[in-house]
């Protein structure tokens, strides 16, 4: 299987904060994998980094997307080659209504018919969202906006799709609807990369999992052997 995105010994200092220390990791087309870690163990600036979201003159080592070089790209040119993110915290714009700010995902898209069909392909994953869809972003509990910021990243039609805390402050049964589609979005083919606190929802959604540290890859396996690993366990699953 072709590798899709790889990172090789990734760096990024905050001015003289080393915060991400020689990272490796890589996922193949079609795959899904998760990043888990403690809170400040270096997990979002990786995702921000892939996207171009952060300061280029932080980044040390190579970012593969695709077999081209992309570390000093910025996120409008990292978005054009087909990566998106779901941000944490979702960012959805609260003065928008829900289908307006699902039509900023679709900005570098040409073909108004072919982005209103996609459209309502969101809607029919999150039926909710159709409902709401006049009402403004702002006014939507915490799950429905997680809801909008996925289908915001779908209408730019990634083939990459990086997710940043999906479940973060979200009820349990919300948080299983958020990665039953999840799940659907792999199975019909973009490549998902994501970062969650929830280590177990985590290792039972992916099939392969990196460990993070203080900035550093501890530990990669699948995820069936992750959950089975006594140390991940006792430190990541309360087991």
């Amino acid at each position: 299987m072709a590798k899709m995105l790889e990172l090789v010994d990734f760096h990024y200092y905050y001015g003289n904060i080393h915060s991400v220390k020689g990272v490796n990791l890589y996922v193949d087309e079609g795959e899904m994998v998760t990043l888990i870690g403690a809170n400040g163990a270096g997990k979002t600036t990786t995702l921000r980094a892939i996207s171009g979201l952060t300061k280029r003159r932080g980044v040390e080592g190579k970012i593969i997307f695709k077999g081209k070089e992309i570390q000093s790209f910025n996120g409008h040119k990292v978005a054009s080659l087909g990566i998106a993110q779901a941000l944490e915290g979702r960012h959805i714009f609260r003065g928008l209504s829900v289908e307006e700010n699902l039509l900023m995902g679709a900005y570098l898209r040409k073909n108004k018919a072919e982005v209103k069909k996609d459209m309502y392909k969101i809607y029919e994953r999150f039926p909710r969202l159709l409902e709401r869809r006049k009402q403004m972003g702002g006014t939507l509990s915490g799950g429905e906006q997680q809801m909008l910021a996925i289908g915001r990243a779908l209408l730019s039609l990634p083939t990459l799709m990086l997710l940043d805390e999906p479940s973060l402050g979200l009820a349990p049964l919300i948080v299983k609807e958020i990665f039953i589609a999840i799940k659907e979005i792999n199975r019909e083919g973009t490549t998902i990369l994501f970062v969650e606190q929830n280590s177990k929802i985590a290792l039972s959604t992916a099939s392969r999992g990196y460990v993070m540290q203080t900035g550093e890859i501890v530990m990669t396996d699948t995820c069936e052997n992750l959950m089975a690993n006594p140390e991940i366990k006792k430190a990541y699953l309360g087991i």
